[in-house]
């Protein structure tokens, strides 16, 4: 596939990962403090499909963890908002089971080389396992976010979610300017800003 099309995909993905930060900002600036609109849910599953397909692309095997560790987190934060419930059974099937067909699928059609993927010339282990724990914290943020929604049974998004977000989202743009990777650079570089801000907030309506 032609490089053109696997970087649009994949500003495409960063593009609506970004709008719902913004969209969540805006939303809290006007607020004044932390708010999470069920529209940063949708967004940020629709988008984490796109980083998904497109991390298969570049055969970056750090890409597709972290967006496969996350994909049904975003799933249960739009139950919890009572949003999920309101979409089409079809629509709901597919988000639920498309991601996972595609594993198999692939696999089974020996799609999937292991050897492509962590083998890659273009990516030492050394930037690989950098990406691979920069992909773990920068998803734990959500694994902290989905504990601490469960027991307050709201989807919120505490301080811990934005502390972790900053930290890995500065070892993912690490990785991204070693990788030389613009869709990953452009869309963490951004986030950051924002991530600060939202931390800053908090702290804000705390004291």
């Amino acid at each position: 596939m032609k490089d053109w099309i696997i970087y649009s995909i994949g500003f495409l993905a960063q593009i609506l990962f970004s709008s719902r930060l913004i969209i969540q900002w805006i939303t809290s600036e006007k607020q004044r403090k932390v708010i999470t609109p069920s529209t940063f849910w949708t967004l940020s599953l629709i988008a984490s499909f796109l980083l998904f397909i497109y991390g298969y692309l570049r055969l970056d095997f750090a890409i597709m963890l972290g967006q496969s560790l996350t994909y049904f987190i975003y799933i249960r934060n739009l139950q919890l908002q009572g949003q999920w419930q309101k979409l089409p059974k079809i629509v709901r099937y597919l988000l639920f089971i498309v991601p996972i067909l595609i594993v198999v699928f692939y696999y089974n059609n020996n799609k999937i080389d292991i050897e492509l993927l962590f083998k890659n010339e273009a990516i030492p282990t050394w930037l690989l396992i950098l990406g691979i724990v920069a992909q773990v914290i920068f998803t734990l943020r959500f694994v902290y976010q989905w504990i601490h929604s469960e027991r307050h049974k709201e989807s919120t998004l505490p301080m811990g979610f934005w502390a972790l977000s900053l930290t890995g989202a500065a070892l993912i743009l690490t990785y991204a300017i070693i990788r030389e990777d613009p869709v990953l650079f452009v869309g963490h570089f951004f986030g950051m800003i924002i991530y600060a801000r939202n931390a800053y907030l908090i702290r804000q309506n705390n004291d």
